[in-house]
């Protein structure tokens, strides 16, 4: 068949690459998030007033000394007692779920990325990059976003 078949419709490349990047993203938290019957992650509880600054994250007495605990997006630790840290739970390799912390280090499930729990930086790849660092305070016997 010859001749056109009507004028083609355009699409902005930034639509394509906005969508293409949608999926991608969907699937690899559905590939890299998934609860394998192991140690479930828990939302972050809100505070009256609502999320962000203020939201508990935690008790002091849940995160054990050279370990911790991911919750949400935010994985919190403790690598010497009475010293709190977080950071982002998501590993800067392909945006998996960090799965737990022990020994000090923070642990990544799907490539086995390892993270220092005192300040985040990479103790073992395939990741390059150090988790980034989140803002909390420590009161009341409670970990808060700050």
């Amino acid at each position: 068949m010859t001749g056109s078949q009507g004028p083609s419709p355009t699409v902005a490349r930034r639509t394509v690459v906005a969508a293409v990047g949608g999926v991608g993203l969907a699937a690899a938290l559905t590939a890299c998030g998934g609860s394998d019957g192991g140690e479930e992650t828990s939302a972050p509880r809100t505070s009256p007033g609502g999320g962000g600054a203020g939201t508990e994250l935690a008790k002091v007495a849940d995160i054990p000394e050279g370990g911790g605990k991911v919750v949400g997006d935010v994985v919190i630790t403790q690598p010497k007692a009475g010293e709190f840290k977080a950071f982002s739970s998501k590993c800067t390799h392909q945006g998996c779920a960090v799965k737990d912390v022990t020994n000090n280090m923070i642990n990544c499930p799907c490539h086995n990325s390892r993270f220092d729990a005192s300040d985040g930086s990479v103790q073992g790849g395939p990741a390059t990059s150090p988790l980034p660092p989140a803002s909390i305070t420590v009161e009341g016997g409670l970990i808060k976003l700050a």
